[in-house]
């Protein structure tokens, strides 16, 4: 007897839920249309008029990220409404570091075994990430790989493009001089950096997902270690445009005494005032349960610091007056010195 026909659905790829997956997102993607971009949706490539956007000698950028093993904790807790906003924070950040206008975002969603519904939530949660960005959500790619994940597993990557116009690129450094004053924005928390050191934490606490928070009345640990990291394109992008912001440094991996001397010439070193700011309660937790060196903590979370902006000593009323206009909690957290 023969054996019967092989398939595609046979071989695990259900082409139809892929199909019904862009069904679900489309509205979620529409909604992010913005100038330059219809984000619809089907097509091979992605479209963007630069001069629809009022761009008139731009510069294109582009960054690429992913959410790190933050994403472990959506799939043992069942969690996935935020991860989608924490993708495309960690594109959309980096372009505001070099000063860009995040303009198109694109996403790989890549399972196993294609759940649409569930995929569906994270993506929204994409969609959402870009509308606090200002960008759109513009296309895709749902790669459903049989034998490579396990059941329920997923992986995520983001992909942005962004525009300056010529001339405008951060950070500017021969602008920088020592006595600049450095501007700390705060975070949501641990925002997607440091998570296996995170999940080390949780392991030894003992404490299940669904547990209340410890840190966090009234949150499960899940719910609050997945806080979502905070978009800063909307309330910082203004005064790059004033040129009021010599630099930025999105704090991620490595944390602030890593990321913030990559914002600064090699003449000059960041000089952190510690105590400036009060640290979320999630890092004295982080930092208790864990036992983790003061340097240690200072090399691998954002301590409550997600953004860093370098500032002229006589432009920081006018820098801080903003953030906290556009609803930002800012504070000064030091300066840079001569190294």
């Amino acid at each position: 007897m023969s054996e019967p026909p092989l398939t595609y659905r046979g071989a695990g790829v259900d082409i139809d839920e892929g199909a019904r997956l862009v069904e679900l997102i489309g509205p979620a993607a529409k909604a992010t249309a913005r100038p330059g971009a219809e984000a619809a949706l089907g097509g091979f490539a992605a479209a963007f008029d630069l001069k629809a956007a009022g761009f008139v000698d731009p510069i294109l950028l582009a960054t690429t990220d992913g959410v790190g093993t933050k994403l472990k904790i959506a799939i043992e807790s069942g969690r996935h409404e935020t991860i989608g906003v924490d993708l495309v924070a960690m594109c959309v950040n980096d372009l505001l570091a070099q000063g860009g206008e995040p303009l198109l975002f694109l996403d790989y969603y890549a399972t196993g075994k294609l759940d649409a519904d569930a995929a569906a939530v994270v993506v929204k949660g994409i969609a959402e990430g870009c509308r606090l960005a200002g960008c759109a959500l513009a296309g895709g790619e749902t790669a459903e790989m049989p034998g490579l994940y396990r059941e329920g597993d997923y992986d995520l990557a983001g992909f942005a493009i962004g525009a300056a116009e010529r001339g405008t690129l951060l950070p500017r450094r021969d602008a920088m001089r020592a006595g600049d004053v450095l501007i700390g924005l705060s975070s949501s928390g641990p925002h997607s950096n440091g998570y296996s050191l995170v999940r080390k934490v949780v392991e030894r606490s003992g404490l299940a997902w669904d547990a209340p928070a410890p840190f966090a009345p009234g949150q499960t640990l899940a719910g609050a270690l997945l806080a979502p990291t905070r978009i800063y394109v909307k309330s910082v992008l203004p005064l790059i445009r004033a040129g009021l912001i010599k630099g930025l440094a999105h704090i991620t991996g490595g944390g602030l005494t890593e990321n913030t001397p990559r914002a600064l010439p090699k003449t000059l070193a960041p000089a952190f005032d510690w105590d400036a700011w009060a640290r979320p309660a999630v890092f004295e937790w982080l930092a208790d349960v864990g036992g983790t060196p003061e340097d240690d903590l200072r090399r691998t979370y954002n301590l409550g610091v997600g953004l860093v902006a370098v500032v002229a000593a006589a432009d920081v009323p006018r820098v801080l007056g903003g953030l906290i206009e556009a609803g930002e909690d800012a504070v000064v957290i030091g300066e840079a010195r001569a190294a």
